[in-house]
């Protein structure tokens, strides 16, 4: 399997931090605004990804990952993680960088 190797290549990345801060908001498909905390940006494999946590969020304990895309010209975005396999992947490699922390 893909994760075997996976962990080995977690590299941390500030990214969206530097464009945005320590919070930025996600517009959902209803049109409505809700402010998020970056826990943490990294790449993992191909991919890049973001860790983030609105406050409800953390009361329960509760992390949402995002895959983050740079659009042509270097604009940062975000896109939901729709593969099951690709987002415990995102998910695994955001408890590599905390393990690595302790």
């Amino acid at each position: 399997m893909a994760e075997q190797g996976f962990s080995s290549t977690v590299e941390r990345l500030a990214r969206l931090k530097d464009a945005f801060g320590n919070e930025l908001e996600l517009v959902s498909d209803d049109g409505s605004t809700e402010s998020f905390r970056i826990l943490a940006e990294y790449r993992a494999g191909i991919g890049a990804y973001a860790a983030l946590q609105t406050p409800a969020m953390r009361k329960e304990d509760e992390i949402a990952f995002f895959k983050v895309v740079e659009q042509p010209g270097g604009e940062l975005s975000l896109e939901s993680i729709d593969d099951e396999d690709e987002w415990e992947s995102a998910a695994e490699a955001y408890d590599e960088l905390l393990f690595e922390q302790e």
